[in-house]
C-alpha cells in the first residue's frame, strides 16, 4: 500500500464489518458483552480472521459476544511513502526482518486499554523457537483477561522489540510456517473454547485429550455394526462403572503406545504407593481365636 493508495472497500463476514484503518479492527464491537475475553491481533494480514474462528462454537460464542477479536494492521504504521514494515538483516543474510519501530508503533496501539500485566494480558509472538504450545497453557490464556498475539512474516521480528515489551515466544510445532497467522488461530482456538460457556458443556474439555495428562480413549456412536465391526460391547452394557474402567484403560494404552513422554510424565506425577502393610506375627503360644 502507497500513500497514493485509496483504502481498499470494506468487507463483511457476516455482521461484521471490515476495513483497514490505524484504528485497531473490533470484529463485534456492537455485541460484546462487559468484561468478555478479547483477543488482539498485530498481522500484515487482518483478513485472515477471524477465518475458521469465525465457524461452528467459536463464531456462535463470537457472534453472541462470549469473546471478542480485534486485528491491528502492521501496514499503516509502516514508515516512508510505500509503508515499508520490514528491512534488511543486520549483518547481512537473506530475507527480511521486521522493523522495531513499525512493531512497536502496533503493539502500542494494541495496548491501549489493557493491563500491564502480563499475567491479566499476556502478549505473545508466534515463533518455531517458543515454548511449545500445549493444554496448560490454553488453560492459563483462557484464565486471563485477554491476549495480545503478534503474527511474524519474512524472518521474523527484530529481537529488540520482543526484549523491550517482554514478549513471550511460543510455537505450535517443530516447523515453519511462511507467517504466524495460521498459528495464532490454533492458538486462540485451543483457548477460546475453554473460555465458559462456549463450548455450553464443561465436560467436553474434561475428558478429551491431554486434560488428565492421556490421550482420549476411542469413540463410537450408531450404528451398532459398521463394515463388518462393532462397538465394544462394553460401551453398549449400561455398566457405568465399567465403561468408565474401560476408557481409562484405553487411555492408558493409547498414550502409552502413541505419546511414551506424555505416559512417562503421567507415571511422575501419580502420587507414590504407600508400603503395604505387613501383618504382625503371632505371638508364640497364641492361638487364633
Amino acid at each position: 500500500m502507497t500513500d497514493d493508495t485509496p483504502n481498499p472497500a470494506s468487507k463483511s463476514h457476516g455482521r461484521l464489518s471490515i476495513s483497514a484503518s490505524f484504528k485497531p479492527r473490533d470484529l463485534m464491537a456492537d455485541m460484546r458483552l462487559k468484561g468478555a475475553w478479547t483477543a488482539k491481533i498485530v498481522t500484515l494480514f487482518p483478513d485472515a480472521f477471524p477465518g475458521v474462528l469465525g465457524l461452528s462454537l467459536t463464531g456462535k460464542a463470537l457472534d453472541m459476544g462470549l469473546w471478542a477479536l480485534e486485528t491491528i494492521d502492521l501496514r499503516p504504521f509502516g514508515v516512508g511513502k510505500h509503508r515499508n514494515v520490514d528491512d534488511t538483516p543486520a549483518g547481512g543474510g537473506a530475507g527480511m526482518v521486521l522493523r522495531p519501530d513499525v512493531v512497536g508503533a502496533a503493539l502500542d496501539q494494541a495496548a491501549i486499554g489493557t493491563p500491564v500485566e502480563r499475567e491479566r494480558w499476556p502478549v505473545l509472538y508466534m515463533s518455531p523457537r517458543g515454548k511449545r504450545f500445549d493444554q496448560a497453557m490454553a488453560r492459563r490464556l483462557a484464565g486471563a483477561e485477554g491476549m495480545t498475539i503478534l503474527c511474524g512474516r519474512f524472518e521474523g521480528v527484530d529481537q529488540r522489540v520482543l526484549d523491550h515489551y517482554g514478549i513471550e515466544e511460543v510455537s505450535v510445532g517443530d516447523f515453519v510456517l511462511t507467517g504466524g497467522e495460521i498459528a495464532a488461530q490454533i492458538v486462540l482456538d485451543a483457548t477460546v473454547r475453554l473460555i465458559p460457556q462456549v463450548l455450553g458443556n464443561a465436560a467436553s474439555t474434561e475428558d478429551e485429550s491431554f486434560s488428565s495428562g492421556l490421550l482420549e480413549y476411542p469413540q463410537y456412536t450408531r450404528p451398532a455394526e459398521w463394515e463388518g465391526r462393532e462397538i465394544p460391547a462394553v460401551l453398549t452394557s449400561g455398566h457405568h462403572g465399567e465403561i468408565e474402567k474401560w476408557r481409562r484403560a484405553e487411555s492408558e494404552k493409547i498414550t502409552r503406545e502413541r505419546r511414551p513422554d506424555l505416559w512417562d510424565a503421567h507415571l511422575a506425577s501419580l502420587p507414590p504407593e504407600k508400603p503395604k502393610r505387613q501383618r504382625r506375627k503371632a505371638d508364640p503360644g497364641t492361638e487364633d481365636a
